[in-house]
């Protein structure tokens, strides 16, 4: 009697759409001084990437902020980003807040989004956002203005699908065709990178 083929391993789907939070760390919009509007651009950026989006969360800056990020791990959301509180004045306290969440720092976010800004405004090089990853959750300070928030958001959209897919366990993205995840040690035969590049090399050397 022929056998009957064995049925292909399941495989679980993730769960989609992936979640987001957004936090504004304002102390004046948190007191109802002005209303808050780069929250709200935020939410809308992540909605047009896919995402479902919770928030913003309005806090006063500092430890209020530092709260919000450890309930939105503990909440397993998968990205949470968050606007204003990163510059140098008294009551910036958005990054060390942030220090205090995060398990590691992904510091290429920050570089990119500073250097997209900067590409318009000189004084964006005084963000000190942070970027990084507790847990499963994916941690990102953007600047409170509305300008810096779009650029931030320009950055991050083409990083945010293939971060979220690495924090699910997903692999590797091949950084050639026909690479496979694991090619770490050198070019593949034939026409390839430029010579010293690596098949994974994927960053700046900035």
């Amino acid at each position: 009697m022929p056998r009957t083929p064995s049925p292909p391993p399941s495989t679980t789907p993730l769960p989609s759409p992936p979640r987001a939070l957004v936090v504004t760390a304002s102390n004046r919009a948190a007191a109802g001084v002005y209303a808050d509007k780069g929250g709200p651009l935020l939410a809308e950026g992540l909605a047009a990437l896919g995402f479902a989006v919770d928030g913003p969360q309005v806090v006063p800056d500092g430890d209020p902020v530092a709260a919000a990020l450890r309930a939105a791990v503990a909440a397993a959301y998968d990205v949470v980003l968050t606007t204003g509180g990163t510059g140098i004045s008294p009551t910036d306290r958005t990054p060390e807040a942030t220090r205090g969440v995060i398990d590691h720092e992904v510091p290429g976010i920050p570089e990119a989004i500073r250097a997209a800004g900067r590409a318009k405004v000189p004084t964006a090089a005084l963000s000190r956002g942070l970027a990084g990853v507790a847990g499963r959750t994916l941690i990102v300070n953007l600047p409170g203005s509305t300008g810096g928030v779009r650029d931030g958001l320009a950055v991050l959209a083409d990083l945010l699908p293939h971060a979220v897919d690495q924090l699910r366990g997903g692999d590797h993205a091949p950084a050639h065709p026909g690479a496979t995840p694991d090619a770490r040690s050198g070019p593949p035969p034939g026409p390839g990178p430029h010579p010293g590049h690596g098949p994974d090399t994927t960053g700046s050397a900035h």
